[in-house]
């Protein structure tokens, strides 16, 4: 079977049957909310259950992600799992650059065999900005064709060689975008492609220009992609001017205005964390204004603890935690913010 996307448009249409809390709060037309959970370098489970726990009530799913930067750490298979017993939905990442496409089928297969709800698929970072350079890229498929795959998978119930799967899987399929890389006035387009193949949801890369960000909206609900999928804006805090270099000197495609490095650059070095939270809250707050923004996706690596003051300050009440992820509803208060 070829893996080209002609004609994947035409299954755009399809619902799934995904029925985690994610995809009921996107399909409901609620902002949505998830987080990223980052697996630890070395066996520990509890490092996962203890991030998990910090997130309960607060969001609607949490990312593990797929050896992050190329960096080896715990997979997200595992991580994915263990967020679920910590009270957490998850969604699992799945990146192209360490497999195959027969790889790629029997992780998704996985995936929906152990009832994780939710997938994200990327094509991956390349193997030279990782802890090890020199290791063998795979890239068999693209994220368009692996985000078109997990659709067929999904709606058709066959693998690529046109066997049959039964019972089919039903997971929620997202990918992602950096609106602000180059060429950006190919970004949106982009995007389009991947929800032409399938995409329910997308996140997108830290957006710390929200004027930038408008524009690229504008395109993508000019396009009427908004009205197809949901976008989630990525945020998170700077919490150091160490950080800060790093994201705007190594971090390719992220544009950090003047204006928000002179705010970081303004304060007292023990200040410059409580500054970048302050800038994060300002951006969700902007962002839930924005047209066509869906929600929002939270990356604070290695500072989970302090997503629920971010979203509390940012106005987005905490919601109920979902029985989909195996768990008893619990009221966590009101939905204001949805």
């Amino acid at each position: 079977m070829s893996l080209s996307t002609n004609g994947a448009g035409a299954m755009s249409g399809a619902t799934g049957g995904a029925t985690g809390r994610l995809s009921r709060t996107i399909r409901d037309g609620r902002f949505a909310v998830t987080a990223e959970i980052g697996p630890p370098r070395g066996c520990d489970a509890e490092a996962i259950r203890r991030k998990a726990r910090l997130l309960v009530g607060w969001v609607d799913a949490a990312n593990v992600t797929d050896n992050q930067s190329a960096h080896v750490r715990m997979s997200s298979f595992a991580g994915s799992m263990l967020a679920m017993s910590g009270g957490v939905e998850p969604v699992m990442q799945l990146t192209c650059r360490d497999r195959n496409r027969i790889a790629l089928q029997s992780d998704l297969i996985s995936a929906g065999a152990v009832g994780i709800p939710n997938v994200l698929l990327l094509t991956g970072d390349h193997p030279r900005s990782g802890d090890q350079p020199d290791a063998k890229p795979v890239f068999d498929m693209d994220c368009v064709q692996l985000v078109w795959t997990a659709r067929w998978m999904r709606d058709h119930g066959r693998l690529l060689s046109g066997r049959d799967l039964d019972p089919r899987p039903n997971w929620f399929i997202g990918a992602v975008e950096n609106p602000f890389a180059p060429p950006e006035r190919f970004r949106a387009r982009r995007l389009g492609k991947k929800i032409a193949a399938g995409a329910e949801f997308a996140q997108t890369q830290f957006v710390f220009d929200v004027e930038r960000f408008e524009r690229w909206m504008s395109e993508v609900c000019d396009l009427g992609l908004g009205r197809r999928t949901a976008i989630l804006a990525g945020v998170g805090p700077v919490r150091s001017l160490r950080a800060l270099a790093y994201i705007r000197s190594k971090v390719p495609g992220i544009h950090v205005p003047e204006s928000v490095v002179r705010r970081l650059r303004g304060v007292p070095p023990d200040r410059v964390a409580a500054e970048g939270m302050q800038i994060c809250v300002e951006t969700i707050q902007r962002l839930r204004e924005v047209p066509g923004v869906g929600g929002v996706h939270v990356m604070a690596f290695g500072y989970e603890k302090g997503i629920p003051e971010i979203l509390e300050r940012s106005g987005l009440a905490q919601r109920r935690q979902p029985a989909a992820a195996g768990l008893p509803d619990q009221q966590e208060g009101s939905d204001r913010a949805r």
